[in-house]
């Protein structure tokens, strides 16, 4: 083996070791959900099934805290996408003097921790709400209002890194021209600097999306009284879990893979669509489009798509109940086992140093002997004690061992033990 099968070896060994990193939990969480198991987890391994999906349908707080995340997700793009172009667009206008500190103060959102963030928020616009007198049910006070401005603050900082990346490749000779041929200032920025500029709002609207749907230190002091579903995950995550939260990452993934491959699908046909142009316009012949269905990327994910659907169909839905009988009556005969393991444990720990324990052995009996210094209250608390006691009162005879204790709360005691210190004292005693 020389040199470079080594190095091939390790490098392969470190990629695979890094995927397994990022993707091996995602992995783990996918195959709890078709656990029947009431916790989520992979070992031991109970029965195929799909009604976890089912349950996260069912969960009305979580169905509330996802429609409301959406809601706020939409808000922040609409919002944080043009105040980042804008910035963008500002940080090509100013002086390269003042350009990095433009930078510095527009970048600073992100620097700033989401606790803060969410707390100002949360007190500014309470301190607007007083200055304008209004009520607790205005919108200064609404949940997803405060949630959508607390979260634009830094997400479109976000957004503004992507529209800058874009606009360093952008030509400004292509709008000095279009304002030469009579176009105005907003024509020139309609026609020719928004389709260049096409592909950045795409990629800052949906990280824009992702940003804002999975933000949690922000929205926890800005949601006040509604919820979110990572505050509604948090909360369940503190009170006990079930697998329709790995259902849930499920169908997550599904959708974001879905969409990762249709995008990367509509990007190979621009590509194409551009090289075909310009073979045009070079004179050459255009190449036939392609059809959706004839990527083979498309067809194997459509393929794969429904085999996993059909399994998961099928292998849920035959043999459920039979399966979670079985592992109720595995669950029971385990336990059994372990009762009668301790109650085995409990036998031989009891029985005395030097007996023999062997098969069919069994503590040695308690003898009657009175422990050490009790001699004299043996019985004393016996049941016949009383109704001695009461015979005693009808001339009857006391219970046994109680002879020595007979009348000794009497009233008379008292003063029987006063006059014979009397006594005492008269007769010099």
């Amino acid at each position: 083996m020389n040199s470079n099968t080594i190095s091939r070896v390790f490098i392969m060994g470190f990629v695979l070791a890094f995927f397994a990193y990022l993707f091996g939990p995602l992995i783990i969480m996918s195959i709890t959900a078709f656990n029947s198991s009431a916790f989520p987890r992979v070992m031991p391994w109970e029965c195929f099934s799909i009604e976890w999906f089912d349950v996260l349908i069912q969960d009305d707080k979580l169905m509330l805290g996802l429609r409301n995340s959406l809601i706020i997700g939409a808000g922040v793009v609409l919002l944080a996408v043009p105040i980042g172009l804008a910035g963008a667009l500002m940080l090509t206008q100013v002086s390269a003097r003042l350009r990095p500190w433009y930078y510095t103060i527009v970048i600073s959102p992100i620097l700033i921790p989401g606790v803060v963030l969410g707390i100002s928020t949360l007190v500014f616009w309470d301190r607007v709400g007083r200055m304008f007198n209004t009520g607790y049910e205005s919108i200064f006070y609404d949940g997803i209002f405060l949630t959508i401005l607390g979260q634009a603050t830094f997400i479109s900082a976000y957004s503004m890194l992507v529209f800058i990346s874009r606009l360093q490749r952008f030509d400004p000779a292509l709008e000095e021209a279009a304002l030469d041929l009579g176009a105005t200032n907003v024509q020139a920025f309609r026609k020719v600097l928004l389709p260049f500029l096409k592909p950045a709002m795409g990629s800052a609207a949906v990280l824009a999306f992702l940003a804002s749907f999975e933000n949690y230190n922000t929205t926890v002091f800005t949601i006040i009284s509604e919820s979110t579903l990572t505050t509604v995950l948090a909360s369940k995550v503190r009170y006990g879990i079930n697998p329709s939260i790995s259902a849930l990452a499920v169908i997550i993934v599904a959708l974001t893979l879905v969409g990762a491959v249709f995008f990367e699908i509509a990007k190979r046909r621009e590509d194409r669509a551009a090289k075909a142009a310009a073979q045009v316009a070079a004179g050459g012949r255009a190449q036939a489009a392609r059809t959706y269905f004839a990527e083979p990327a498309l067809m194997l994910f459509v393929l794969i798509f429904c085999a996993g659907l059909g399994t998961v169909y099928f292998a849920g839905t035959l043999g459920l109940d039979e399966c979670k009988v079985a592992v109720k009556e595995e669950k029971k005969r385990r336990a059994a086992a372990r009762i009668k393991e301790r109650e085995t444990l409990q036998m031989f720990q009891r029985a005395k140093p030097g007996q023999e324990t062997g098969t069919g052995a069994v503590p040695p009996p308690q003898t009657g002997e009175a422990a050490k210094g009790t001699e004299g209250y043996q019985g004393i608390f016996a049941p016949g004690n009383l109704e001695g006691q009461v015979e005693s009162d009808t001339g009857g005879e006391p219970a046994k061992g109680t002879e020595g204790y007979q009348n000794i709360f009497a009233p008379d005691n008292l003063e029987g033990q006063v006059g014979g210190d009397q006594e005492q004292k008269s007769t010099g005693q």
